[in-house]
């Protein structure tokens, strides 16, 4: 019967459990819960991630007719921080279009939080507790990307040439044609999804960090050692990815740039550009402050939580039956 909810009334009651866990867990550490809009004048640039159209009249205040559901509310969330730096948190509703799948679905549950004087590894400490004292389990291991990729993969991301990455990818995929057309990053991702991810399952909950510069998002970069790292890390537990966190770039002037290479990426994918955020600049011009930020997937701790294979069982009303 199509009407009907897919998560069973106990999973629904388990939500509620999470929620007032997760609100508790911050209101103890004096963690402000703020709430930010999830229409918005722009949308992502993340040529990964395609945003929610949402065409509405001028009268609306959105020029020329176009909005976009927000696929985090990191972009306002910023602006909040450039005003009061101050740590807040906020439990969001967000959308990606085109994500359907056991562990996707196109509109989702989001934490995001950020804390001002915190670095990469402050937050991932943070992290851990809040994940891993709601799932009953030991706190994570913490491993470098070079390291993750080198013992599950056999080479280093860092330093492998671009034909030895396509070929690495090409045996992941089992296309040797498909992996010739893909980009380093691309390569990469491919290997990480097809192999390093599998390789982590049965190490129950891990950091990845200190991910490649082109990989940094809206990470900062630096020196670690020989070469420069982005400091961006990712969860994984039992090989599910949970979270994606940064210790936050605060240059405009390079945040600009990156907005540009992302475009120029997406015109090479056939996408759409996704104008830069002209708001987020101006609060980061303004001062952002020194601070990590994170974003983590509810519906994916829940699955978790209970020990669910599908993320539909997690849901109210999967996007079949929205």
């Amino acid at each position: 019967m199509s009407w009907m909810p897919t998560a069973s009334r106990e999973t629904i009651r388990s939500r509620a459990e999470q929620l007032a866990y997760l609100r508790g867990f911050f209101a103890r550490r004096h963690v402000l819960e703020v709430e930010t809009p999830v229409l918005g004048r722009h949308g992502a640039s993340d040529p990964h991630l395609d945003s929610v159209a949402a065409m509405l009249s001028p009268a609306n205040g959105i020029a020329g007719g176009q909005g976009w559901l927000q696929t985090s509310p990191e972009y306002h969330m910023k602006r909040l921080l450039a005003r009061d730096g101050e740590s807040i948190f906020q439990v969001f509703r967000a959308f990606r279009d085109g994500e359907r799948g056991r562990r996707h679905n196109p509109e989702f549950s989001l934490l995001e939080w950020y804390r001002p004087g915190f670095d990469d590894h402050a937050l991932m400490t943070e992290v851990g507790e809040l994940v891993c004292q709601w799932l009953e389990r030991n706190p994570p291991a913490r491993v470098r990307y070079r390291d993750a990729f080198l013992e599950a993969a056999q080479l280093d991301p860092f330093r492998a040439t671009d034909d030895s990455l396509r070929e690495a990818a090409g045996r992941a995929l089992d296309d040797a044609v498909l992996a010739g057309s893909l980009a380093r990053d691309d390569c990469l991702d491919v290997l990480m999804s097809h192999v390093v991810e599998p390789a982590l399952a049965g190490e129950g909950a891990v950091f990845v960090h200190d991910y490649p510069p082109s990989q940094a998002a809206l990470a900062r970069v630096s020196r670690v050692g020989s070469e420069p790292v982005a400091h961006r890390f990712e969860l994984f537990v039992d090989g599910l990815e949970l979270c994606n966190g940064y210790w936050e770039l605060t240059d405009a002037a390079e945040q600009a740039e990156r907005f540009d290479a992302d475009n120029r990426q997406r015109r090479a994918l056939a996408k759409t550009d996704m104008p830069a955020d002209p708001e987020l600049l101006a609060a980061m011009s303004s001062g952002l402050p020194d601070c990590a930020g994170v974003a983590l997937g509810l519906d994916r701790l829940l699955m978790l939580k209970l020990g669910l294979p599908s993320i539909e069982q997690v849901l109210t009303f999967p996007a079949e039956r929205a």
